[in-house]
């Protein structure tokens, strides 16, 4: 009977290798927690530090200097800085409605000083100039003949007072010998003195009257013929005034031919296209950063291709209310063109670029 041999036991060794293994695979786990909770404090600790800094940091300015920054845009229109109004002519002593234009240089013709612009028909001024004056001098040749007319009366008057004169004189010479005479021929000359006495004093009463009543009539004659005068001078006047010429040297406006204007009204312009500036809005935000000599570009709107130099010159004080509040106020800038081009005319639409960002384009 075969027996069975169990094998030899170690109940030391095998209890220690049992203990060991245990206990090293739990301070394995227990490091790896150790490491996970480490690591997580450390990225909770990174990611509150960030929140923390991105709210304490102070914000960012933004960089003032910078060009794109610092340009400002403004629109307005371009003005002629020389520019004359042309006006229809106020006719003197004469109630006219309308003036017709008869002759005029087309609109953007190029003149000179003194160059005819317009003539206005002027027949009905030349019709009563050539009548006034033929009335003129035909009243001119009444006072001259009343004026010779008097000068013979005064002289005849004066003839007569000589003779009055005389009379007296010798009828004074009879009254000497008046103790010889006898009583008849004594009387008869006291008469004759009496006589000679009267019609002096009365010749020199009358010869005043008759120099004042002929002096009267020759000034109403002549009153009659300065009127016609002054007339005729004022149509001759407004004949002239019918043709106006340039006051400057420029580009006329628009007016046609045919055209009718009331007198005194303006209806056209002269402009010097030769020097030229802008005139723009300003609220009173833009206002704050703007200055006096401040360099800027001028920019065209119906010609893209076009920019000059401009420069501001000057600044309105007195502003204006604002469309929606009376406390905000626009004011009017103005800015100098450098440069010239004949596309750049005046009433076009115009962009303003100021600041550090505009530099200046061809002139």
């Amino acid at each position: 009977m075969n027996s069975v041999v169990s094998p030899p036991s170690n109940d030391s060794n095998g209890g220690a290798d049992f203990e060991v293994r245990p206990r090293t695979r739990s301070l394995r786990r227990a490091l790896w927690a150790a490491l996970a909770v480490a690591f997580l404090v450390v990225v909770a600790v990174l990611f509150f530090h960030g929140r923390y800094a991105k709210r304490a940091a102070p914000p960012q300015i933004a960089d003032t200097h910078s060009s794109a920054m610092r340009t400002l845009r403004l629109k307005g229109m371009t003005a002629a800085v020389e520019a004359r109004s042309i006006q229809a002519p106020l006719i003197a002593g004469a109630q006219v409605g309308t003036l017709t234009i008869t002759k005029m240089v087309p609109s953007g013709t190029r003149v000179k000083q003194g160059d005819l612009l317009v003539e206005f028909d002027r027949q009905a001024q030349l019709r009563d100039s050539i009548d006034k004056q033929a009335q003129s001098e035909d009243e001119n040749e009444k006072v001259i003949e009343e004026q010779a007319k008097e000068a013979a009366a005064r002289a005849s008057d004066e003839t007569a007072m000589t003779q009055a004169e005389d009379a007296l004189s010798k009828a004074k010479l009879e009254m000497e010998k008046v103790e010889t005479m006898s009583r008849i021929d004594a009387e008869k000359a006291q008469e004759d003195l009496d006589e000679a006495k009267a019609t002096l004093a009365q010749l020199k009463e009358t010869f005043d009257l008759k120099r004042k009543a002929a002096q009267a009539s020759i000034r109403i004659l002549e009153i009659q013929r300065d009127r016609t005068r002054e007339t005729m001078q004022h149509a001759q006047a407004n004949s002239a005034l019918m043709q106006i010429h340039a006051p400057i040297d420029g580009i006329v406006g628009e007016v046609q031919e045919g055209d009718q204007v009331r007198p005194g009204v303006p209806f056209m312009q002269v402009v010097d296209p030769a020097v030229m500036e802008v005139h723009v809005p300003v609220n009173q935000e833009d206002l704050l950063g703007l200055k006096l000599g401040e360099k800027a570009q001028v920019h065209l709107d119906a010609y893209s291709d076009l920019v000059f130099d401009g420069k501001l010159e000057s600044i309105d004080p007195m502003g204006t209310p604002g469309d929606f509040s009376s406390k905000l106020r626009h004011f009017s800038a103005t800015f100098s063109i450098k440069g010239h081009d004949p596309r750049l005319m005046p009433d076009l639409s115009a962009a303003v670029d100021v600041g550090d960002g505009s530099r200046g384009g061809p002139g």
